[in-house]
């Protein structure tokens, strides 16, 4: 392993830093780890990427933000890979003045590609640093941050199978954010202009839209609303101006303090199935419709995360393949059909002691370091 330069000695009593970006799905578990942080008397700050979807998550969480350079960790030949290590290089330099600067007891990455150049420069200041895996199989980022971290938080059992130091894993679940637990059904229903004498149907297409889920879903509109008042979170640049003002159809680029609300009015979803948003319908027992983003576009987590559940009789999943109007339908009814059973099933998981969890290995590696360098229990 890399020369170690010299310990960040003089460190901040109960001082984080929290990274990780890229996508929502690499931030919102760090946000939902906020809260439980400052209750807890930490002092947290963030370090992601100058033009990331992280920087506009965090900002109204009154925290100092900083940003790093990092490379693209892409799978795919470009010309840009060769600029990328020198990018890595930099970031890790930057990181480390930001370190040095901030002095924290230790480090919590969520990962994506701009986490790596923070993970290395906390190894090479001898900070400990606690990783966080959603998914089942880990992603590029996560994987080369591995062997730098004290400790390793997965979502999943499974996932230790990809690790080759086992001893570092503790399996914890997701951290889900606390707020989505307080919607209220009323304030949804009036954030689209509906009443609560139909049911409704939310959808969902991730954090950028689904150009194929908006299609099959306007595709199917009338259908649909013989049934269901319908939310659709569609994504950025992807409103329907034809559809402004429909009845029974209401939609958004996206939802931020309004999602617990939303969720709470909800009584079927249709969604991605990035582990932290399957967590998130999970733990509030929505039925669902899970559409995974295509293997074609993706390395296949969200089919591995969907498929988990559909094997144990929760989810309905629909291939993006295969996705049209009739399909969609389809998959509503099988939903209906599953619900009660399903939300029985889901009232069975244990979802919501993620951020516990995560917040005693955080406290007992700080603990450590104050007396020795033992590895995290």
């Amino acid at each position: 392993m890399t020369k170690q330069f010299a310990s960040v000695v003089e460190f901040q009593k109960n001082s984080i830093v929290l990274t990780g970006g890229g996508t929502a799905g690499h931030v919102t578990p760090n946000i939902a780890l906020i809260d439980i942080l400052k209750e807890n008397d930490w002092q947290i700050s963030y370090i992601g990427s100058k033009d990331g979807v992280e920087k506009s998550m965090i900002e109204g969480k009154k925290i100092p933000y900083y940003a790093v350079r990092s490379g693209k960790l892409r799978r795919y030949f470009s010309w840009q890979n060769l600029i990328d290590p020198f990018n890595l290089l930099i970031g890790i330099f930057q990181a480390t003045t930001l370190l040095r600067k901030i002095k924290p007891q230790i480090i919590f990455s969520k990962g994506g590609f701009v986490s790596l150049p923070v993970v290395v420069a906390g190894y090479l200041n001898k900070i400990p640093v606690v990783i966080h895996e959603s998914d089942m199989s880990p992603g590029l980022a996560n994987k080369l941050s591995f062997p730098f971290a004290k400790k390793i938080c997965t979502n999943f059992s499974v996932t230790k199978q990809h690790i080759k130091d086992k001893s570092k894993v503790a399996v914890v679940g997701s951290p889900i954010r606390e707020e989505l637990f307080s919607g209220v059904k009323e304030n949804g229903l009036a954030i689209a202009g509906f009443n609560a004498n139909k049911p409704c149907l939310l959808v969902m297409g991730g954090g950028q839209g689904s150009v194929t889920i908006n299609n099959a879903v306007r595709g199917s509109l009338e259908a649909i609303c013989s049934k269901y008042q319908i939310i659709h979170l569609c994504g950025k640049g992807k409103l329907d101006e034809s559809l402004i003002g429909h009845d029974s159809y209401f939609q958004l680029e996206y939802a931020d303090r309004e999602i617990a609300d939303l969720f709470a009015a909800s009584d079927l979803i249709i969604s991605r199935s990035g582990a932290n948003t399957l967590c998130e319908i999970l733990a509030l027992h929505k039925p669902h419709v899970f559409i995974p983003l295509s293997g074609r576009v993706s390395r296949g987590d969200q089919i591995q995360n969907a498929k988990h559940f559909a094997s144990e009789g929760i989810s309905i999943v629909l291939d993006e393949e295969n996705l049209n109007s009739a399909t969609l339908l389809e998959s509503i009814s099988q939903c209906e059909l599953n619900s009660k059973t399903a939300k029985k099933k889901m009232e069975k998981l244990d979802l919501g002691s993620a951020s516990i969890s995560i917040l005693n290995i955080l406290q007992d590696g700080a603990k450590r370091l104050l007396s020795s360098t033992l590895p995290l229990s």
